[in-house]
């Protein structure tokens, strides 16, 4: 029996929905009310049991929980409680960020002023565009990709591989996202 291939499961505008219900909640409550509705919204494509761990990436330190990965999309809980900053790497996907927690400051090449984005705002960083970015204090978000997810390791593990040397976070973050990869292949997801 040949499984039929899904490329995109997840609607930017639903994930953007989901993250400001959290706008206003304590931390802990929202990311438990994002994951709540995420699993409700996307049932059997929404794993909440693996644990926070560090994301280095681009010289920000942050960090994530890995609630789906496949080979064309992934969606975190990514932030940071003292606050990080960046270069955010140029990918052949389209990142989106949806803040509900804190804001998030951004600038691209040639801009000389910052944008902020607020709790209820929503950042799309589209394919082979790049930009600077910050995370005050406090700063949560649900970060949505989609496009060319592996092509996006080489960047995303950089920094631990050449800077950190947290081979401990290296081999958590590659086993939970293969993990999530090969479980969303045997349900016929790309």
């Amino acid at each position: 029996m040949k499984l039929p291939r899904q490329q995109y499961i997840f609607q930017p505008e639903e994930l953007h929905g989901i993250a400001k219900q959290a706008v206003g909640l304590d931390r802990k409550e929202g990311c438990a009310r994002i994951v709540s509705q995420l699993k409700e919204k996307y049932p059997g494509h929404i794993r909440t049991d693996l644990p926070w761990i560090f994301n280095n990436a681009g010289g920000a330190m942050g960090a994530m929980k890995l609630l789906h990965c496949s080979l064309s999309e992934y969606i975190i809980l990514f932030g940071s409680p003292i606050g990080t900053e960046g270069h955010s790497g140029r990918y052949s996907a389209d990142v989106y960020d949806y803040v509900f927690s804190g804001e998030m400051w951004c600038y691209h090449e040639g801009d000389l002023e910052r944008t902020v984005f607020k709790p209820g705002d929503g950042a799309h960083l589209t394919r082979t565009q790049t930009k600077g970015y910050r995370l005050p204090e406090g700063a949560f978000m649900l970060e949505y990709s989609r496009g060319n997810i592996p092509g996006m390791f080489f960047f995303g593990l950089a920094d631990t591989v050449l800077s950190t040397l947290d081979y401990k976070v290296l081999g958590r973050t590659l086993s939970y996202s293969g993990q999530l990869i090969f479980s969303e292949l045997l349900k016929g997801k790309i």
